[in-house]
């Protein structure tokens, strides 16, 4: 009886170990909203299409796609959180690319041809960086 009881106990221990937030990879400290700081490019280093696309924002379009100019929704909430319709995402051509490739402007403020901030991904969003000029 004494042997149960101790692979009972050793076995809710193992098992309190391996349950809860930490098993899940998870801490009991409160989430934050806010994204860290994204690194810091200036628009010189960024490739010729990344500049031209600035350019077409800035003076408005004409734009070579129509996905271009439309909200972006920050659902990766990588950006700072802004109320919904402040950014807009604008496609970087892609030499070689069959489709509208992986490289993005994201802008934020009004008018869209007066950004308070552009963002540069391109890896599609999977990280940004800030793009000073």
């Amino acid at each position: 009886m004494r042997v149960a009881a101790t692979l009972a106990i050793g076995a809710g221990a193992l098992w309190g170990g391996l349950s809860g937030p930490a098993a899940l990879g998870r801490s009991d400290a409160p989430a934050t909203t806010q994204p860290a700081q994204a690194a810091t490019v200036s628009l010189a280093q960024l490739p010729p299409e990344a500049r031209q696309t600035h350019r077409l924002i800035l003076a408005g379009g004409p734009f070579p796609y129509d996905k271009d100019g439309s909200v972006f929704g920050n659902r990766e909430r990588l950006l700072p959180d802004r109320p919904r319709g402040h950014y807009r995402e604008y496609t970087v051509r892609t030499p070689g690319a069959r489709n509208r490739g992986a490289r993005r402007f994201v802008c934020g403020g009004r008018p869209p041809t007066q950004p308070e901030a552009c963002y540069y991904t391109d890896d599609h969003y999977a990280s940004f960086r800030l793009v000073a000029q």
